[in-house]
This record gives structure tokens, C-alpha cells and sequence, in this order.
């Protein structure tokens, strides 16, 4: 008996010993997979700036008289400063900034081209052609 615990004991600390290995061997295949809550174009472990990117509008906030946009990661108001440039002018899809070099407008989505929907001219039904409408000939006749 004394030989049977010990075989399970040794089973036990060979498996818990091959789980680690296992734990230790999928952790590099793990740090390479994306953070899916990372802002789209952020590289991993850095921001946008330090990596040679630019700037990169994330997100606009448009509410009653405030505007303001969140550009790698930092919070800038309308007509606040991102670095050496001054924010002059927030849409929904687009900041524009304006520094000692010149504007730079910065995309939502740098990848689309978005472009306004026309709405189409109204289809009118054409009525068809009004047809002469004549009265029924009064027949004359005997009374009885």
C-alpha cells in the first residue's frame, strides 16, 4: 500500500510540475496577442507620439457650447493646446490643428473616406391623362 501512495504522489507532482511548464510555455504567445480595448493604431507598449505615428484623434466629444477631442490618449477643448499646436475647429469626424508649421487635420478614421449621403430627388407618380368625361345623352321619350 505504502508503494501504491507513493506512485500516486509522484504522479500528482508529475502532472502539477507539467502544468506549470505548460503555464510558463504559452506566456510568450500570450503577450502577443492585441489588447482589443486599445485604441485602434496604438501600438503596444507605447503611445502613438513616442513611436514615430503622430498624432491620432481617438475620440470627439460635441455636447450643448463644449467641444472636445481626445488625441493620443490626452483630453484637448476647442481652441486648448495639443503640444505646440492650438485646436481651431472640432466636427464629428475630424479635428483641425493649427501650429508655427502650418494646419494638420486629423481623421477619425484616417482609413474611410466618408462622404455625405445625397438624398434622392422625390419620385412623383405621373397621374395618367384626364379622360373627357361625358355626360349620358338624356333619351327623350314617352312618358307614360
Amino acid at each position: 500500500m505504502a508503494g501504491d501512495m507513493k506512485s500516486a504522489q509522484s504522479m500528482r507532482l508529475t502532472g502539477a510540475g507539467l502544468l506549470v511548464a505548460c503555464a510558463l510555455a504559452a506566456t510568450p504567445a500570450l503577450a502577443q496577442l492585441s489588447d482589443p480595448t486599445r485604441p485602434p493604431g496604438a501600438a503596444a507598449g507605447g503611445d502613438a507620439a513616442a513611436t514615430g505615428a503622430g498624432a491620432q484623434l481617438q475620440s470627439v466629444r460635441i455636447s450643448g457650447s463644449e467641444r472636445s477631442a481626445m488625441i493620443n490618449g490626452e483630453t484637448v477643448k476647442l481652441n486648448g493646446k495639443y503640444g505646440e499646436a492650438r485646436v481651431i475647429r472640432i466636427t464629428e469626424s475630424e479635428v483641425v490643428l493649427r501650429s508655427a508649421t502650418g494646419t494638420e487635420t486629423l481623421h477619425m478614421y484616417p482609413d474611410i473616406s466618408m462622404q455625405p449621403v445625397v438624398a434622392p430627388a422625390p419620385v412623383t407618380a405621373k397621374k395618367p391623362a384626364a379622360r373627357a368625361h361625358k355626360a349620358p345623352a338624356k333619351q327623350q321619350g314617352k312618358q307614360e
